[in-house]
C-alpha cells in the first residue's frame, strides 16, 4: 500500500489500519460448514474495529470537505449520475 502524503498522519494510519484487518479478514476466509480460525470474538472486534475507523475517516472527511470516494462500486450498480450530451439540449429544428 502506498501512503498518500497529502492525507494527515491519522488519516494514513487509519488507512493502513483498514487494509490490515481487512487482509486478515479475507486471508483466514472459510468454506461454510468449517470451523474459523478466529474466534467469534476476535472477529466481531474486527468488525467493531473497522466500523469505527469508517467512521472517524466520514468524520475527517468532513472536516476537510474532502468527497468519500473510496466507496467500491459494483458493476451492476445503478449509477447516482446522469450524463447528458450537450447535443441533446439544443433544438432539434433549428431555423437560421
Amino acid at each position: 500500500m502506498t501512503v498518500q502524503h497529502d492525507l494527515s498522519k491519522e488519516e494514513q494510519i487509519l488507512q493502513m489500519m483498514k487494509k490490515v484487518l481487512t487482509d486478515v479478514a479475507k486471508e483466514t476466509f472459510t468454506r461454510p460448514g468449517l470451523k474459523h480460525p478466529l474466534s467469534d470474538t476476535t472477529i466481531l472486534g474486527i468488525r467493531d474495529c473497522l466500523a469505527l475507523i469508517t467512521s472517524r475517516e466520514v468524520e475527517l472527511s468532513e472536516e476537510h470537505d474532502r468527497p468519500m470516494s473510496q466507496r467500491p462500486r459494483f458493476i451492476d450498480e445503478p449509477q447516482t449520475s446522469v450524463v447528458v450530451s450537450i447535443d441533446s439540449l439544443t433544438p432539434a429544428n433549428k431555423e437560421d
